[in-house]
Order: C-alpha cells, then structure tokens, then sequence
C-alpha cells in the first residue's frame, strides 16, 4: 500500500484502515493489511500520541465456540462523530 509515493509502514496501514472503516480487529488486520501482531501496532501508534476506544465482542467459531476478540478504534473520531449525531432525550 503506497501513500504519497512511499510504501506505507504498518503502523500507517493500521491507522488508515481504522480511518477508512471505523474500526479493526486482529483478524481484519491480517487478512486486509498482513499485519499479524495488531497489538504491537496498536501499541506504537499510542506511543505516537493516538488514543484508542477498545471494546471486546463475543462471536461464534465454525465449531459454535465462543469466542472473544477485541476492535480498536480511535477515539478522536468517536468525539468527532458524536458531535454530529443529533441528541433525543
């Protein structure tokens, strides 16, 4: 994935797919950026500044197992968003 000309870091990766669709789990990473240790990712992108919502999900396997992942995303965009988002009381 190239971004002005240069090749995209995965940290960079990361951060513009969570821009593009809201959010990401450890299994979007690899499938849709080849990143395997989003953590890591996660991590350094924190260590850049970047504050993230986590929130774990509760899913069935192929086998009905369930089974817990977390998504991450930016908690910049939820304010920004919410500030959109008329209020019904």
């Amino acid at each position: 994935m190239r971004m002005g000309g240069k090749q995209m870091n995965q940290k960079e990766r990361v951060l513009k797919y969570i821009k593009d669709f809201g959010s990401i789990t450890a299994l979007e990473a690899v499938k849709e950026l080849g990143v395997l240790q989003l953590g890591a990712r996660i991590d350094g992108l924190q260590k850049d500044g970047y504050t993230f919502k986590k929130e774990w999900h509760r899913s069935k396997n192929r086998y009905g197992e369930d089974v817990d992942y977390k998504s991450y995303s930016l908690e910049e965009m939820i304010k920004e968003n919410e500030n959109h988002i008329p209020r019904i009381d």
